[in-house]
């Protein structure tokens, strides 16, 4: 059962096929809610036919649409959200994985099986992405460089480029059109995490791959482990053969979550990105902070450093929950060179802007009136006027929320 996008008749909104992608046979089953089938195994009574397809998927990854045989080969219900994923995303495929990091370990497991062990990449990114990459766990070697040098540090056997846009956590943004560029035939990998393909689709820009640690905005609502990567059909072959091989499988409840997360992904992306560009506005003129980082592409993340201790901020909120991760419809804060970056080396956390006076804040679908009295409270007393530091607070990008337009999804 291979999950790769099926085309409806016709170009469709991206908010129409968050609602309808890997659910358009439902209708012809008689159903109106996607099924979860929790089966491990199937039963198989052509067992040569069965040997010819397990042949298959043994040679290149292919997988039919017969009936399943092992839960580790494929599941049905995970399939749908598959399929939803990469329509959602413009791309043939996608495959996902237990988690995030699952996903990101099969896409290196892929190209070091290939003898391409070798990856550039650009800070920052999420910190267990860059300590995967720096300690070689998988017998990986990293070269990090600055977007303008990656083109002079492909080598021969460069299987990836690696790049985070908005990053994790300062948001920076990236020119992925460029990146993809410069990578030439070397895949690029865009974590897409933080936009969403509400916001863009890296694809579209040249990226090969699409990661996302599904466990965020896909999900939605703080109770699903996930990751997934959207790309081409010929790299999703690949990934299934990791995928069997390790084990890394999502299992089908967590992919009914998020297949059902996927249905209000443009609706909260945008009203929280509306909270976020809020908050970035008032933080922006506030003296207790030093620099806010909001990306232009809009979003619902925002980082801020202040001039106090961001440990007191995170101890003094009460309606904004002090929790690592992101994308739920609550709001969420943390100090990222405590926690999500504490992993990665203190000297290439700051030299990439990952301050320690540096806060990530995720907003959520609460009354922004409210998100702000209770981060108002935790920032702190409002210095005296002799005490206003002699520079206004920066903005790395205008505070704007990004439209509700229609974003056509090609078939």
């Amino acid at each position: 059962m291979a999950a790769q996008a099926s085309a409806p008749p016709g170009p469709r909104a991206l908010a129409t096929e968050a609602v309808h992608a890997g659910r358009d046979d439902l209708a012809g089953l008689g159903l109106h809610a996607a099924p979860i089938d929790l089966s491990t195994t199937y039963p198989s009574y052509d067992t040569r036919g069965e040997a010819a397809r397990i042949d298959a998927f043994a040679a290149d990854g292919a997988l039919d649409d017969g009936p399943p045989v092992y839960a580790r080969l494929a599941n049905p219900t995970v399939a749908r959200f598959e399929t939803a994923l990469a329509r959602l995303e413009g791309t043939q495929s996608a495959v996902a994985f237990a988690s995030g990091m699952a996903a990101l370990t099969a896409v290196l497991l892929a190209r070091g099986a290939a003898g391409l062990r070798h990856v550039v990449a650009v800070r920052p990114l999420y910190g267990c992405s860059d300590h995967l990459l720096t300690a070689g766990l998988l017998g990986s070697e990293v070269t990090w460089v600055d977007p303008a040098g990656i083109a002079d540090a492909i080598r021969p056997d460069t299987g990836l480029v690696l790049v985070e846009s908005p990053a994790n956590p300062t948001l920076a943004e990236l020119d992925l059109r460029a990146v993809a560029k410069d990578c030439g035939t070397v895949p690029l990998l865009a974590d897409n995490t933080f936009a969403t393909p509400v916001l863009q689709r890296p694809a579209e820009s040249g990226a090969r791959l699409v990661l996302h640690s599904a466990t965020k905005y896909l999900g939605g609502h703080g109770d699903v482990l996930g990751g997934v990567v959207a790309c081409d059909e010929e790299f999703a072959r690949r990934l299934r053969q990791v995928r069997f091989a390790t084990g890394g499988v999502l299992h089908p409840l967590a992919g009914y979550l998020l297949l059902r997360g996927l249905s209000t992904l443009p609706v909260r992306v945008r009203a929280a990105s509306a909270n976020a560009a809020e908050l970035a506005r008032r933080l922006a003129t506030d003296p207790r902070v030093r620099r806010v980082h909001y990306p232009r592409l809009g979003g619902a993340m925002v980082a801020f450093e202040v001039h106090g201790d961001p440990h007191a901020v995170t101890a003094g909120v009460r309606l904004i929950t002090p929790a690592v991760s992101l994308g739920s419809v609550d709001t969420l804060i943390q100090h990222p060179a405590s926690i999500s970056h504490r992993v990665v080396d203190a000297a290439d956390r700051r030299s990439s802007g990952v301050s320690d006076s540096l806060l990530r804040l995720s907003a959520g679908l609460e009354d922004v009136d409210d998100l702000w009295q209770d981060l108002d409270r935790a920032l702190g007393p409002r210095p005296s006027r002799s005490d206003v530091p002699a520079a206004a607070p920066r903005v790395s990008a205008a505070p704007t929320a990004p439209a509700a337009g229609r974003t056509a999804v090609a078939s």
